[in-house]
């Protein structure tokens, strides 16, 4: 049977809403007022749970479908409807996500942990779960006797295989100093990882200019997607800019590595443990 195509579904067009900036081609900063509307509110003094994760988990799923829109790789096909036992036209031909694209997730504890559940799961219900898998690690900030970030230690990991031939995923909801992200890959290469993925893409909720340029210093392929930047430190004139024309002079962390305006103890708000 001659499968019968039409034209509007060959191609899905997708334009990616974003901010216009300097930071490169790498960096998406979305421009959606719903999701920066649930981003305020989950930041938000007297946000508590259960209603914060609630927020966190739309945040993510929407976070998620940019990044497969945009992102993710496609595949013709032909699915049959219910209708088919009535009509031979009774098929979907045309464009989806390629539902055997292999994925492999990052789970960095403990902000990251529930973005990672909420991405996984997810896919599992798009995609074929046999090329779907949770890498997990257990991270937290260096810091000096300033409190001062200096890095990120490692404690412990949990990673299911190579890299080869995957699409890899760091949801982390802050990008503040890039520290647990680039401590990640970098325990991928120490645990005998060292396949290069199809595309590196790092998901946040809110990062900051010094994340960014920390990135473009050390790994500059990663793809960062986000729903805001903060650099509510940098002065003024500053702020009057558009993003990354002073990117030197931009600045959102405050002394001891927290991101103005930011969220505030993120890790601590998802799992009510306040350490």
């Amino acid at each position: 049977m001659t499968k019968t195509i039409d034209s509007q579904y060959q191609a899905l067009p997708f334009a990616l809403p974003e901010v216009d900036h300097n930071y490169g081609d790498n960096v998406h900063i979305l421009s959606s007022p719903f999701l920066m509307t649930l981003l305020s509110k989950v930041c938000a003094k007297g946000t508590t749970q259960p209603e914060a994760n609630t927020i966190f988990t739309e945040l993510y799923i929407n976070l998620l479908n940019m990044v497969m829109n945009n992102e993710f790789p496609r595949k013709m096909a032909s699915v049959p409807s219910r209708m088919i036992d009535q009509t031979e036209h009774g098929c979907y031909n045309g464009q989806i996500i390629d539902p055997d694209t292999h994925v492999a997730i990052a789970s960095v504890a403990r902000a990251g942990i529930l973005p990672s559940q909420i991405i996984f799961d997810r896919l599992n219900m798009l995609m074929n779960p046999a090329g779907v898998r949770l890498d997990c690690f257990f991270v937290a900030r260096a810091i000096d006797e300033k409190s001062h970030v200096t890095g990120a230690n490692v404690a412990s990991s949990k990673i299911g295989g190579t890299l080869e031939g995957q699409i890899l995923l760091l949801p982390d909801p802050m990008g503040a100093t890039g520290s647990s992200i680039l401590q990640t890959l970098d325990t991928y290469k120490a645990e005998g990882i060292t396949d290069t993925p199809l595309k590196k893409i790092a998901i946040h909720m809110i990062i900051t200019p010094e994340y960014l340029m920390n990135l473009k210093k050390t790994d500059p392929d990663v793809i960062v997607y986000t729903v805001r930047l903060d650099r509510g430190l940098s002065s003024p004139e500053v702020l009057a800019t558009k993003p990354g024309t002073r990117w030197d002079e931009e600045k959102g962390l405050n002394d001891i590595h927290y991101i103005v305006p930011g969220g505030g103890g993120i890790g601590e708000v998802m799992t009510n443990s306040w350490v």
